[in-house]
């Protein structure tokens, strides 16, 4: 089964994810864990926090169904650790989505060049962009 969605439907779905980020008073973020990981929105148990990242507030924009995320800039890491998924949050800590990650030969929604962190690390985002299907 496959379907293809308007430019106008695919801006809408993007604008969704963007409005839940930019809730609450101040900038949404998105934390990097170790596995495993969890169902969607469920507790952390075992997984080891990595490192956050705030976004900027905005958070970014949508073009042509694509949105486009902009962090407020470099973080330490504050554990060592492998990156297995994320987890992105509004302000007020409001479970927005998770996605699996991966480095940039693996299938994971979000590709990294390097999963492997150590404690005082920096990580950078370069870009981070989501396509509507």
């Amino acid at each position: 089964m496959s379907y293809e969605c308007s430019p106008a439907v695919k801006n809408a779905r993007a604008q969704v994810i963007v409005n839940a980020l930019d809730g609450g008073t101040g900038p949404g973020q998105w934390a990097f864990y170790s596995a495993p990981q969890p169902a969607a929105g469920s507790a952390i148990t075992t997984q080891t926090l990595l490192a956050t990242v705030l976004l900027t507030d905005p958070c970014g924009t949508v073009t042509d169904g694509a949105l486009t995320l902009t962090s407020a800039g470099d973080v330490l890491a504050v554990a060592d650790g492998v990156i297995a998924w994320a987890r992105f949050t509004d302000s007020a800590d409001t479970f927005v989505m998770d996605a699996d990650v991966s480095d940039l030969a693996g299938m994971g929604a979000i590709k990294i060049d390097n999963p492997r962190v150590y404690t005082g690390g920096t990580i950078r985002i370069l870009s981070a962009a989501f396509t509507e299907a």
